[in-house]
């Protein structure tokens, strides 16, 4: 099931995947490090037949794989990426399933990886959502203690093989996943990340009467570019964070309190009757006096 190679590196060439393991959502294939020293050949000899690759021919896998270097440098390319794109200590970079890609580390550094091959239809959901894209597949996440332990966890659990391991091993990927795309987004948000840290701290003091417009001029940032920014930070525009906000404080106060509605909904700053009852149907499901009776068990 696994071999282990001179240079410290350890591949485990195949993990069985039965029929209940995608029913999971996600199965791993392949688990392993390997180190390559200045000048060293790579891939090496004894990478595994399954994987196996040449730098100039490339391959295409039947499978996603996230690989991690802690150490040295070198460049990827893919399908999506025809011109090389540098890898550096710190790099997290995904291979997609039947995506032609080549990487390699620089002869003057060689490098450190860390890989972990997988399927299931929880990625492929990621996939479609738009998580992640062949056109984006390198997030340059620094050192990160955190993610070499999840790699060694999915290491000692395949190499255990104990009833249950890949349903433990699918864990550890969508662990690793999320902290592919948490550390990449934060990456990439590192230049305007204290600003809308700030912004959020002032919808969770202000929420009741903040406007986008109050947000942007305490940031010092122009309208236009502070909503841009904000709803590709959060993921939504001002005023719907700030409205979301509104409507969680609301909800909080409908269960743990037999206060009016109209009152709490005007104190947290829903000064429209009609809009209130609208946009709290819209987010609950339901009314703000049906949510009452659920949640403090009256239904």
């Amino acid at each position: 099931m696994f071999v282990s190679t001179m240079n410290d590196a350890i591949h485990l060439k195949y993990l069985a995947i039965g029929p209940n393991d995608l029913l999971w959502g996600l199965a791993v294939h392949s688990v392993g490090f390997q180190e390559v020293g200045p000048g060293e050949v790579y891939p090496p000899s004894n990478h595994p037949s399954r994987y196996l690759f040449t730098v100039e021919r490339g391959r295409v896998l039947d499978e996603y794989q996230l690989l991690y270097v802690t150490r040295g440098e070198g460049t990827f390319r893919s399908r999506s990426l025809p011109h090389p794109v540098p890898v550096r200590q710190g790099s997290l970079f995904l291979l997609f399933p039947g995506e032609w890609h080549s990487y390699y580390p620089a002869s003057q550094t060689g490098w450190k990886e860390y890989w972990i091959g997988f399927k299931g239809p929880q990625m492929d959901v990621w996939m479609k959502n738009g998580f992640f894209a062949k056109e984006h597949p390198l997030w340059n996440v620094g050192l990160r203690s955190d993610i070499v332990a999840l790699y060694q966890d999915a290491i000692d659990t395949a190499l255990a093989q104990q009833s249950g391991f890949q349903q433990r091993l699918g864990g550890v990927v969508a662990h690793l996943v999320s902290l592919a795309w948490f550390y990449g987004r934060n990456e990439a948000f590192s230049e305007v990340a204290e600003q809308m840290n700030r912004a959020l701290i002032l919808v969770a003091e202000q929420f009741r009467t903040i406007t986008p417009e109050d947000l942007s001029r305490q940031l010092c940032m122009g309208y236009s570019n502070f909503r841009r920014i904000f709803k590709e930070y959060t993921g939504q525009a001002p005023a719907q964070y700030i409205r979301q906000v509104r409507l969680s404080r609301i909800k909080e106060a409908l269960t743990n309190s037999s206060r009016p509605i109209r009152e709490l909904a005007f104190e947290m700053g829903f000064e429209n009757e009609d809009y209130f009852f609208t946009a709290f149907r819209r987010a609950a499901g339901m009314t703000p006096r049906a949510y009452r009776a659920l949640t403090q068990g009256k239904a």
